[in-house]
């Protein structure tokens, strides 16, 4: 009985982290110009967001333009389960996929030469919830770019 209890928790805590198991198109890419906006659900950070909750800081540069995106980059294909599926000069997407599910979250990055910064946006594709993943990623990732040197 006790087995059962555990299996239908699990059940349905996997239920409410998968969107339903249904397959969606990951919504990413600049809408004029900018990384998009996060949706009101609370799985998505961005340095473009209005409220406290989704909101990160942007990137501020102290190193140059083009070492700091290199770097960026860099440090981005070392994060574990993580591909970059498209860069360009001033915008990144990578894919990373969560250890215990393989649930897939999006994660961008956009170049802004003339504010000398990289503002940044860390979504999950599918569910309601992250548990802070999409955060403790961009937090990771400031830290890691703080001690090289490239961000204040």
């Amino acid at each position: 009985m006790r087995r059962m209890a555990l299996l239908a928790v699990f059940g349905v805590f996997a239920f409410l982290l998968s969107g339903c198991g249904a397959t969606k198109k990951p919504e990413i890419g600049l809408v004029d110009d900018s990384l998009r906006s996060c949706p009101d659900s609370p799985n998505c950070v961005s340095s473009m967001a209005t409220n406290d909750a989704q909101r990160v800081g942007p990137f501020q540069l102290q190193a140059s333009h083009e070492k700091a995106w290199a770097l960026v980059k860099r440090t981005i294909q070392k994060l574990p389960r993580t591909r970059i599926v498209s860069s360009t000069d001033n915008y990144l997407h990578a894919e990373c996929r969560s250890a215990v599910f393989g649930f897939t979250d999006d994660l961008e990055l956009q170049l802004m030469p003339q504010q000398n910064q990289i503002t940044i946006r860390s979504a999950a594709r599918f569910g309601y919830f992250d548990f802070e993943v999409n955060r403790k990623r961009v937090e990771k990732l400031t830290s890691q770019l703080r001690a090289a040197g490239v961000i204040l």
